[in-house]
């Protein structure tokens, strides 16, 4: 891509570390004299925003491991200690936990970028793919390091993954038991977690590189998707590009620095901040907020599909959230790269946008939450006041025909004169049946906001009609359309999947682009 080199050593040493080490050379072609497309705007700089917060990770975790003890017993109070007692350990503890939020927070941009820009499409098919490689293995390292402070949040969240990968198949249960180092979450998990928490980064960084190499040999994607021509579309890279890249790192930094100095809290869950309790679990257990849009999806599935169960469903689909951006280059039919002459394409995927982060707020929320309901909750309470009871056993023919059996029992001891009949289980083809005759029958209407609400009602009447000597009460519930967090996330997910597997198939086939320039050079001065 880069063409011949130009580099010309300056004097003797250079000479003579250029004919046996060229790393001079590598550099200056690599980015200095390195030809970029002319056209780039500032949504091409997070890759060096990028490249600086992989080497805060890994410079700032290194000096954190120096002090970190990984002991169920003693990590907490090591991650305190670096806190209050390590020189300078607080600044370096909020650079390393803000930093993993700013980390993110630029890859979903240069993702979307890439999304939008069509960078994963020929020949960057390898540039794209290593690219989600990367971004796979952040989140591996993420979900490690953040059960290390071993808080609250940190045990039940490696609880509730580590349980999930049991869910799979076959080899789920192997791999969840090696991951634990045995049959609960302990003492050997947090080692296993530690030491990979540590050589991921080394990973990802060997990834990177591969990854520049890719877009070196392929050459970098620009806003109007053309590739260059002639020497008039593209600069060197240094000094237009790099200037681009501090000013835009500056900005970046002082976005970091406000978080680091002011607010280095907001961003993690306060439970974090209690010891580790096995006995005692939280009332919502969520993950960090970037991770939070496959929770979402992974809570979305709350039915069984045939043989698969809820769990199940939900693990597979998490999974195929990611992996389906490994195969984004074969979805997407269009022959222009970029959205910006994609007018329809553009419209979804805004939209895709949105829905992502809608499935970042249903993630944080309780999955039973009520957006909206369409009416009021209400119970019936019956109950009889004095007269006797009787109990009669019922034995349906079979398991199917339990339910009819023991309503049809209940029916005919109403016609013998029961005010009321409670139907007790005692296995799917038994039943006792007690009846409540000769006695005053009473009603009550109940009202409330939301199921909870009417929940806490029934048994607040329950307990007080118990107290006045009242054995059996019928309740008959009528519940309204509820609009539940889950269900908004089941319609988030759909068209999260729907917008790889049918919208930009569908769109590459059937929308009428607007007119691609021929050059880059014609592209920005239309643009002008």
């Amino acid at each position: 891509m880069s063409g011949p080199s130009t580099y010309q050593p300056k004097n003797g040493f250079t000479r003579w570390l250029d004919a046996r080490l060229p790393v001079m050379r590598l550099v200056h072609d690599s980015f200095v004299a390195y030809p970029t497309p002319r056209n780039l705007n500032y949504w091409w700089t997070f890759g060096a925003i990028l490249s600086f917060c992989l080497a805060v990770q890994i410079v700032t975790g290194i000096i954190l491991a120096m002090h970190y003890v990984g002991h169920v017993d003693l990590a907490f109070a090591s991650v305190q200690r670096i806190d209050r007692d390590v020189p300078y350990g607080w600044l370096i503890q909020n650079i390393h936990s803000v930093g993993a939020s700013m980390f993110f927070l630029a890859v979903y941009i240069h993702m979307f970028r890439g999304l939008y820009y069509g960078s994963y499409k020929a020949p960057r098919e390898i540039l794209w793919i290593l690219g989600c490689i990367i971004y796979l293995l952040m989140v591996a390292t993420a979900f490690l390091g953040y059960s290390l402070p071993w808080g609250q949040m940190s045990f039940w969240a490696a609880t509730v993954i580590t349980n999930l990968i049991g869910a799979l198949p076959v080899v789920g249960e192997s791999i969840k038991n090696w991951l634990m180092g045995g049959f609960a979450i302990d003492n050997p998990t947090l080692t296993r977690f530690f030491s990979l928490h540590y050589l991921l980064p080394f990973v990802i960084a060997g990834v990177v590189i591969l990854h520049i190499w890719a877009l070196h040999v392929s050459g970098q994607n620009n806003p109007a998707g053309v590739d260059p021509k002639d020497e008039s579309d593209t600069v060197p890279f240094t000094p237009h590009a790099t200037m681009k890249d501090l000013f835009a790192l500056t900005v970046f930094l002082i976005l970091f620095a406000i978080f680091v100095f002011y607010m280095p809290d907001s961003l993690g869950h306060p439970d974090n901040y209690i010891p580790a309790n096995p006995v005692v679990t939280p009332p919502h257990i969520v993950p960090e907020w970037y991770l939070l849009p496959f929770y979402a999806i992974l809570r979305a599935i709350d039915f069984n599909v045939g043989p698969i169960d809820s769990k199940l469903g939900g693990v597979i689909l998490m999974f195929a959230s990611i992996a389906i951006l490994f195969v984004l280059p074969w979805l997407d039919t269009s022959k222009i790269r970029s959205m910006r002459y994609r007018p329809v394409a553009r419209q979804f995927f805004l939209i895709f946008v949105a829905v992502c982060i809608a499935l970042g707020w249903c993630g944080q929320m309780n999955p039973s939450y009520s957006m909206f309901t369409a009416g009021e909750f209400r119970a019936g309470l019956h109950w009889v006041e004095g007269g006797q009871s009787i109990q009669r056993a019922v034995t349906a023919e079979s398991e199917r025909r339990a339910g009819a059996t023991f309503e049809e029992a209940a029916e005919a001891m109403k016609a013998e004169g029961a005010q009321i009949v409670m139907v007790d289980r005692s296995s799917p083809t038994d039943a006792t049946l007690t009846a409540i005759s000769g006695g005053q029958l009473r009603e009550a209407e109940l009202t409330a906001h939301s199921l909870d609400e009417l929940e806490a009602q029934i048994a607040e009447r329950k307990a007080a009609l118990g107290a006045a000597g009242v054995p059996y009460v019928e309740i008959e519930r009528n519940l309204p359309f509820e609009f539940t967090v889950t269900r908004f996330a089941q319609i988030l997910t759909a068209y999260y999947f729907l917008f790889f597997l049918v919208i930009l198939p569908l769109l590459g086939l059937r929308e009428t682009p607007g007119r691609v320039p021929e050059t880059i050079a014609k592209s920005i001065r239309g643009a002008a």
